[in-house]
């Protein structure tokens, strides 16, 4: 009779039986998802606004110049900001502008036992640790330019007790199975490099409240579904770093990425539902303006003929060229990675 583990190996055969299962979710998806998989993925704190179409034209237009696939994912992993009323707004302003998807749309909010999963792998290899600063603890935290508070590790060696409560869960860039130093060839803005350590210290993976935090749900939503390219707006530039050390530490697949322009308003802000962006306009001859302003800003060859949205959509497809994006600047954060 074959002898029953001992504790310590039990642990190693169900944190060896959960990489492994996660894994093979994981390679199932890229071998059904063999070619390019796409995804547009808005929270639903609002209304869709002409930032938000921006990023879904390019998305769109990318994915079916590659005869790939569009999903549509909603991140409500927010709890306390989402609402359903909005998801519905969202999906049926995708719907009027022309935007149809493949697949059913996922849900973060019904996902929690794949974040669970995820955080209880890396927290098996020690890579994540509890921390109970507040934002007050962290006023005189040093920031980076973003504004973000660079973590200084105040709990890192802390060994924070399970039964502290309310407390968040950090990922470990100190452990010697990290590499903090992450880069990628961005398909407009070349080559980012970040050293994370000293770029943002040590990031939330599940928040104090208990919502997951965006960084950890969004690469295990990419790895199981497949996705192969990311277009998304350029303000998640310097998110990205943080998640290939994210897919790194979770054994899963690093999407090619490309980040579109962002929409500013008259101040130079970024257009969003806090600096109270208006909501995508419904009149049929408004869409196709909108549309028309949001592949301008993308500098691609101007659409004059399309009669209706989905037309609009069609001619893009055949004419779209991201190579056009390559001509950006360099991301004013990126030039001190």
């Amino acid at each position: 009779m074959k002898p029953l583990a001992a504790p310590r190996d039990a642990a190693r055969l169900a944190q060896s039986r959960d990489a492994t299962e996660f894994a093979q979710s994981c390679d199932a998806a890229q071998l059904a998802q063999s070619r390019y998989v796409g995804r547009f993925a808005p929270s639903p704190t609002g209304p869709l606004h002409f930032g938000s179409l921006v990023a879904a034209l390019a998305s769109y237009v990318d994915a079916r110049a590659n005869d790939g696939q569009w999903l549509v994912r909603i991140e409500d992993v927010d709890t306390q900001r989402c609402k359903r009323e909005h998801e519905l707004t969202i999906l049926r302003q995708l719907d009027a502008y022309g935007f149809d998807h493949d697949g059913e749309v996922l849900r973060q909010s019904e996902r929690g036992e794949y974040y669970r999963d995820a955080l209880h792998r890396l927290a098996m290899r020690s890579l994540t640790y509890r921390c109970v600063c507040s934002r007050k603890t962290l006023a005189l935290a040093h920031r980076n330019p973003e504004g973000e508070i660079v973590y200084p590790g105040t709990c890192r060696d802390a060994a924070v007790s399970a039964e502290v409560s309310p407390a968040a869960v950090r990922f470990n860039l100190s452990h010697r199975e990290v590499n903090a130093a992450a880069s990628f060839d961005d398909r407009a803005y070349g080559l980012i490099a970040q050293q994370l350590r000293e770029a943002v210290g040590d990031f939330v993976l599940r928040r104090a409240d208990g919502d997951f935090a965006y960084q950890l749900a969004v690469v295990v939503d990419d790895a199981q579904q497949g996705v192969t390219d990311v277009v998304r707006g350029a303000d998640l530039l310097l998110n990205t770093p943080r998640q290939i050390a994210l897919q790194r530490a979770l054994s899963v697949a690093t999407p090619r990425y490309l980040h579109a322009p962002i929409a500013t308003n008259s101040n130079g802000e970024k257009l969003s539902k806090q600096t109270r962006a208006n909501a995508l306009p419904e009149r049929h001859d408004e869409q196709l303006a909108a549309l028309r302003d949001a592949w301008h800003l993308l500098r691609q060859t101007q659409i004059e003929s399309a009669a209706s949205t989905r037309e609009f959509l069609r001619q893009a497809v055949a004419i779209w060229q991201p190579e056009r994006l390559a001509a950006l600047q360099i991301h004013p954060a990126a030039q001190n990675l």
